[in-house]
């Protein structure tokens, strides 16, 4: 079975260096003394014909409350959302307009 990345939103802010997947254009590691993490609100994963969406932070339970609710279909795993293939895209490209993130 194929797994399908879906990554909607992801920042990072590496000053006003170039510098290209963690090297200077000579070559060299470049450490910038902070580690860089984007907080993801959701995970997906890919279970063939459904897909789990699971909420990672407060902000990201009350935007699944408020868009998808507890009571929209079967849903054994709240607030994990058993969401059909042919719904996911769609859904997950509502969650960014709230500021929030997605990571497969």
């Amino acid at each position: 079975m194929a797994r399908h990345s879906i990554v909607v939103r992801s920042s990072s802010h590496h000053g006003s260096r170039n510098v290209r997947n963690g090297f200077s254009e000579k070559g060299e590691p470049v450490k910038t003394g902070r580690t860089s993490q984007v907080q993801v609100d959701f995970l997906v994963e890919n279970h063939g014909s459904i897909f789990l969406l699971k909420p990672r932070t407060p902000s990201a339970t009350s935007w699944v409350e408020s868009h998808i609710g507890r009571e929209n279909g079967y849903q054994p795993m709240w607030p994990t959302v058993v969401v059909e293939h042919r719904f996911i895209a769609e859904i997950v490209a509502g969650i960014p307009d709230a500021g929030l993130a997605v990571q497969s």
